[in-house]
């Protein structure tokens, strides 16, 4: 990453989870880790998410879901990604995720998975860490 460049988080809120504190606490605590946080609200399509990484030129995505629909909302979020041209930006997902379907939500290409109450630091690092070009990351 460039030194003088902020790393640009997309917090989503997909589908009709509305509960969104998780989320607020997980972008307060990334924007003070000193990234740049856009945070997308409430009851977001995939495709609404997908759009704004675009236009936002974002270097990792994270998704907030509560509602049980993670591995469905994955899938499709990933596919529209690479429709997009854009399927190389990790994505990362926090919330009420079930630690059996951790490493299934890995094989579809979800670089990170933070259950609700995850340390914000650990998430934050994690965050630096997908943000670093590919070639850097190894």
């Amino acid at each position: 990453m460039d030194g003088d460049k902020p790393i640009r988080v997309l917090v989503a809120k997909p589908g009709l989870d509305g509960h969104d504190r998780g989320a607020k606490v997980v972008a307060l605590a990334l924007r003070e880790a000193g990234m740049e946080v856009i945070y997308t609200g409430l009851h977001k399509s995939v495709e609404e998410i997908v759009s704004t990484a675009v236009q936002e030129d974002v270097d990792v995505i994270g998704l907030s879901i509560l509602s049980g629909a993670h591995l469905p909302l994955a899938e499709k979020l990933l596919a529209q990604m690479r429709a997009a041209g854009i399927g190389e930006v990790p994505v990362i997902i926090g919330g009420n995720i079930p630690q059996r379907d951790h490493a299934k939500l890995r094989s579809l290409g979800i670089a990170g998975v933070f259950a609700t109450g995850s340390d914000l630091e650990a998430m934050a690092r994690s965050v630096r860490d997908l943000a670093r070009p590919a070639a850097e990351r190894g």
